[in-house]
């Protein structure tokens, strides 16, 4: 990693309200339409959908309203017009209303024994973008993809093994995308107008999880986790979601690790900009595979939880048929 300065990195401590009653097995994928007040988000191996209607009183009880899927949900995002376009372990599909009708766009373009959609959304002109996760998880086998106009899928990145973490920067030309096996967080520019992606680099490398890894433990307690889902603010600041390390990792543009951010639970999952003035930091979280221990400690694993911050962040892009 890279820091600020010689000296340790902030670690932040944020007043987080929990924003849901039933835990997810695995949030992932949350977004926040402002038209609606509305924040969703996915529970994938729950194979559901779900939504609230949030206000910036946080204190607030919420209602959710789930939808149910016969598959795993990797990512989605709305569509212009109305409705969302999601991609599921089949192939990405749309719909029009919600629980209703999915229309199959495109078929996945992977071995799905093997292979499922995971992180994704869509990319400044409105073009939808989702990577994948190899759940064998024995070799990088992981791609990123780009659906096109004629609905076929473009490689657009590749040697992943479960990919995570898009995001662009509010001028649309830098573009994130991380492997969270391999603990690193890579970035391009970008051309919105073309796709083109140019200058790979590497934007943060984090050390490898220690293999005497678990709860409570010291090497848990040094470990700072690997970057899964992120989110960008409107001054070009990258939030990642540092799965097993009870954090967020908040970087400047040019790749410098300002801020740790406190989560209440071990596995953030992936985090984003809501609320009427995009200044609700929201994160949804994991219990999925946790161990006992864990889950004793940290009973409110798998929830939603959100904050106040200062800076807003950047709004939805709606997909653009």
């Amino acid at each position: 990693m890279r820091f600020a300065t010689a000296q340790p990195t902030p670690f932040l401590k944020p007043k987080w309200h929990k924003m849901t009653s039933q835990a997810d097995v695995l949030g992932e994928s949350p977004f926040w339409n402002p038209h609606e007040n509305r924040l969703y988000w996915v529970d994938i191996p729950g194979q559901r959908l779900r939504r609230m209607s949030v206000t910036n009183d946080l204190s607030q009880a919420h209602d959710v309203e789930d939808w149910s899927l016969s598959e795993e949900p990797g990512c989605f995002a709305p569509a212009q017009g109305g409705g969302w376009i999601m991609a599921l372990r089949s192939g990405v599909y749309q719909a029009q209303a919600w629980g209703g009708l999915l229309s199959l766009l495109a078929p996945a373009p992977y071995d799905s024994s093997k292979l499922r959609f995971n992180d994704g959304k869509c990319d400044p002109a409105g073009n939808f973008w989702s990577g994948t996760m190899y759940e064998p998880r024995d070799q990088a086998a992981a791609n990123l993809y780009a659906l096109q106009a004629d609905h076929r899928f473009q490689i657009k990145a590749a040697q992943a093994t479960v990919a995570n973490g898009l995001g662009w920067s509010p001028d649309g030309k830098t573009m994130y995308w991380s492997d969270t096996a391999s603990h690193c967080i890579r970035a391009w520019d970008f051309e919105v107008s073309t796709q083109a992606m140019t200058n790979e680099r590497v934007f943060a490398q984090f050390p490898m999880k220690p293999k005497a890894w678990s709860y409570g433990a010291a090497e848990a307690l040094a470990y700072v986790g690997r970057p899964d889902g992120a989110a960008v603010d409107a001054e070009g600041y990258y939030y990642a979601a540092m799965y097993e390390g009870h954090r967020l990792a908040k970087f400047a543009p040019s790749g410098e690790c300002v801020a740790f951010i406190e989560t209440p639970v071990q596995c953030p999952t992936m985090p984003c900009f809501g609320g009427e003035d995009l200044r609700t930091l929201f994160i949804t979280t994991s219990a999925h595979g946790r161990s006992e221990g864990e889950l004793q400690a940290l009973p409110n694993s798998g929830c939603v939880f959100a904050t106040r911050v200062e800076t807003p962040g950047l709004p939805v892009s709606f997909f653009k048929s």
